[in-house]
């Protein structure tokens, strides 16, 4: 039976639960042929089966990985994709086997930032995590850690206590200083003072590290 018809769409759904049913059977069972189906489709002309196809993906990638892994390159080319769900979805995709494929996703990091630029919220905290995940790889690290800062320096502050908080595990000795000042200039933008906060600890964790 193929795994279209176990889509959300197709079972005339609109939650995601069957999308999520889905993954789970496909990772149990490591079918990588309904994954080529997955990814298959996700040029289908209807637009509600291309976004359970990349949830479907995404899903799968969050818990087993290499099921994905191999089709960095399809998810890189959904970036710009005029379809908004695909956008976000492959950049949700692309942080999920970053881990295992830094050298790919590294390969592709303009083509990232660049879809960060345009995109949605979504778009830009998988971004984020991903450059997280590349400053740990030490053949990455300074590069990574470079587009990063660049990230918090542009960051909406709603964001910005997340992104402080999520990089603070792969702030090195050596990086602290440029790390802390960032994020210190950006104290006067942010208007909730619980934001503020949040940042403040950041800082004091920093300085203790």
């Amino acid at each position: 039976m193929s795994v279209m018809n176990k889509l959300a769409s197709s079972l005339g759904r609109r939650d995601e639960v069957p999308n999520q049913e889905l993954a789970n059977k496909i990772i149990a069972s490591k079918n990588s042929q309904s994954v080529k189906e997955l990814i298959e489709n996700l040029n289908n002309k209807n637009k509600n089966i291309q976004n359970d196809c990349i949830k479907v993906l995404y899903e799968i990638g969050s818990k087993e990985p290499m099921l994905i892994a191999d089709f960095s390159e399809v998810f890189v080319n959904l970036l710009n994709h005029k379809n908004n769900r695909l956008q976000w979805g492959a950049m949700t995709a692309l942080n999920t086997i970053t881990e295992i494929k830094p050298e790919k996703i590294h390969a592709s990091l303009s083509k990232i930032i660049l879809a960060a630029d345009r995109g949605s919220v979504i778009t830009n905290d998988q971004c984020v995590a991903i450059l997280i995940k590349l400053c740990g790889k030490k053949k990455f690290e300074n590069s990574a850690f470079t587009l990063l800062i660049e990230r918090l320096i542009k960051c909406p502050t709603n964001q910005l206590p997340m992104y402080a908080e999520n990089a603070l595990k792969i702030i090195a000795k050596k990086k602290e200083t440029i790390f802390i000042s960032t994020i210190t200039k950006r104290i006067p933008e942010i208007e909730k003072e619980s934001k503020r906060k949040r940042i403040e600890k950041v800082i004091k964790k920093a300085l203790k590290s």
